[in-house]
């Protein structure tokens, strides 16, 4: 199990504050927000694959949105009522960083009615050729 101390060392101040202290960037502020590059997704903190550009959608919530995450095992779900509703928080599974929250139900054209929205600054691209 990696440390408070460690984690401090690997990540910048941003990204601890995102993944480890499950903090939220700003709207419109991350880098993969509207991206279309293609590729994989990883965790920020351990490289773990997370999500797939093939699951990504344009939902014009600020944030990047995935319908799925790449595997079934690849998260871990938390329920989250810090914000006076309840929601459910999206973890890496391999480290147990804070990722985003899901959300179902939106009515999103998508195949699962589900929005995982993922703060780009948990997240790596890896880019396919």
């Amino acid at each position: 199990m990696v440390s408070d101390d460690q984690w401090r060392v690997r990540l910048s101040p941003a990204e601890f504050r995102v993944l480890r202290l499950s903090g939220t960037e700003a709207p419109w502020s991350g880098e993969y927000v509207s991206t279309q590059t293609r590729g994989v997704y990883r965790c920020r903190a351990c490289g773990a694959e997370l999500f797939s550009s093939e699951n990504k959608f344009d939902s014009h919530c600020g944030w990047p949105s995935f319908f799925a995450p790449l595997a079934g095992d690849a998260v871990r779900y938390l329920d989250d009522d810090s914000r006076g509703a309840t929601r459910t928080e999206v973890r890496c599974a391999s480290c147990d960083s804070h990722l985003g929250h899901v959300f179902r139900g939106e009515g999103y054209p998508t195949p699962t009615d589900r929005r995982y929205c993922i703060n780009s600054i948990a997240l790596n691209l890896e880019a396919s050729e």
